[in-house]
């Protein structure tokens, strides 16, 4: 899952190979600059589409994108749940 997150992400805000070297406690919100409100809406997107979830407007907060693992976590509970 981690992979394809960093994947999902480094290709979602057009990282150029960055995204891969994130690992959990990488912060995103506030701390990657490309991670702005249009990078999130492209992390949505790309998270609905790749992961074939759907992610409802009352569950995004900032907790959600404050680290990969926090997103990582957010995803597993779409997928399991």
């Amino acid at each position: 899952m981690i992979t394809a997150l960093l994947q999902l992400l480094d290709d979602a805000l057009a990282l150029d190979g960055r995204g891969l070297r994130f690992n959990d406690d990488t912060a995103l919100m506030g701390a990657v600059p490309e991670f702005d409100s249009m990078g999130v809406v492209a992390v949505i997107t790309a998270m609905e589409e790749r992961f074939g979830i759907t992610v409802d407007d009352d569950e995004i907060d900032a907790s959600v994108f404050a680290t990969v693992g926090t997103l990582r976590r957010f995803i597993d509970g779409k997928l399991s749940g």
